[in-house]
């Protein structure tokens, strides 16, 4: 029988998500003082669990307070206070959906204007046109570095599991640290973590096995991962299934598929090798191919904004279907199909000259809605792509300031 996007659906380790719609992870950039949960996050994610879908995936959090991708994320490191993520894990749990923790290292991806530290695969810096002074100069890993990230993955899984969190997802997408270890772009070593595809991957895997190491066996461990990076000479579709492959081996529960990094995203419906995406589902035919040969369930993300789009994720053999700008423009999306509607989330198009601006604008439109929902739990009206822009930009500098008053304190 075939599923239904309000099926139930058994994880590998044999815990149930209620349906097969997730809220996929958007960065925030919403942490109170202290990079911790605080009253508007959890009053968003209280809107979306009343929202109704089964699965909740957080914004990044970072495992290291050092190295963040934005200076208004939220950091979990062992020593960290977890009453605040008790607090966030038991308001999107409210309704019954289960909800898992983003967790994330930057590498190079971090912004010059923070101040923090940018370890990478290799010295190899982003490459974003006139805008890449925007981002450190990355520092190529020693060996002693890469096994401090490894238990910096395990030891933030094993906090997030003591507040209550029903499981975690390994960012290694979308151009952050793992994925930079994955692309023969980005990962230039002549050491047992670069080369082959089997060293690329090394990372990954071994962060895998130190989380499921560190948390119970009705602990979820997902992967996020990209199909490919969408440039030319970077991870390929070939790759991914071969790291699907590897995977299948350990006690993974789910793997989400997405695309592109800050160089080419992919993630917003656009890439760097001139590949044209789906206007809708955007790695849907990438995720068909890989569900053909993971042990695990898929789940994609990308471009999903109606419901006969999210029953054509289904149909192509994928178990999730993942929503992340569409549950910001409308968090109930699922309890509106859910109720036999369907309505649909459409953003609305940027098409400036300069792509790097256009995606900042479309991603402070979409923190914009976020904040709206965490603040009084509706996303208000129209917005100026350009007004908002502009705020995002001085609330950024402005938590750039508190960010580094904090970091400093650390030191």
């Amino acid at each position: 029988m075939q599923s239904t996007l309000f099926s139930s659906l058994q994880l590998p380790n044999g815990s149930v998500l209620p349906n097969r719609l997730a809220k996929a992870a958007m960065e925030e950039n919403m942490a109170d003082d202290g990079q911790l949960p605080g009253p508007a996050i959890r009053r968003l994610y209280q809107t979306w669990a009343e929202g109704g879908a089964g699965l909740i995936i957080t914004g990044n959090v970072m495992i290291d307070g050092a190295a963040l991708t934005g200076p208004g994320g939220i950091v979990l490191e062992a020593g960290t206070p977890l009453e605040p993520f008790k607090q966030w894990a038991e308001a999107a749990k409210c309704k019954g959906a289960q909800v898992w923790m983003q967790i994330n290292h930057p590498g190079r991806q971090v912004m010059a204007a923070m101040g923090g530290r940018a370890w990478a695969p290799s010295a190899v810096a982003l490459d974003m046109g006139k805008h890449s002074k925007l981002f450190v100069q990355p520092k190529a890993m020693d060996s002693a570095e890469i096994e401090e990230v490894i238990e910096r993955f395990a030891a933030t899984a094993a906090a997030a599991e003591q507040a209550g969190f029903n499981g975690v997802e390994i960012h290694a997408a979308h151009g952050y640290l793992i994925s930079q270890f994955l692309s023969p772009l980005s990962n230039q070593r002549k050491d047992d973590w670069g080369g082959s595809l089997a060293n690329r991957a090394r990372l990954l895997l071994a962060v895998v096995r130190a989380v499921r190491a560190k948390v119970s066996s009705g602990f979820c461990v997902a992967v996020k991962l990209n199909s490919a990076d969408f440039q030319r000479g970077g991870f390929s579709e070939d790759d991914a299934r071969q790291v699907i492959l590897w995977l299948n081996e350990l006690p993974v529960d789910l793997v989400e598929l997405s695309g592109g990094s800050y160089e080419s995203p992919a993630m917003q419906g656009n890439t760097a090798d001139g590949r044209s995406l789906a206007r809708e589902a955007y790695f849907l035919e990438f995720a068909k191919e890989l569900a053909a040969v993971a042990r695990m369930p898929l789940m994609t993300t990308g471009g999903i904004r109606r419901k006969a789009v999210a029953e054509q994720v289904l149909a192509g053999g994928v178990a999730v279907a993942g929503m992340a700008t569409a549950l910001a423009l409308a968090p109930d999306l699922p309890a509106q199909w859910r109720a036999g509607g369907d309505q649909a989330a459409h953003s609305p198009q940027i098409d400036w000259k300069d792509q790097v601006i256009a995606a900042l604008a479309r991603m402070a439109l979409v923190k914009r809605r976020l904040r709206r929902l965490g603040a009084s739990g509706s996303v208000g009206g129209k917005h100026s792509p350009l007004l908002t822009l502009i705020i995002d930009q001085l609330r950024t500098r402005r938590l750039t300031r508190r960010y580094r008053r904090w970091s400093q304190a650390r030191t």
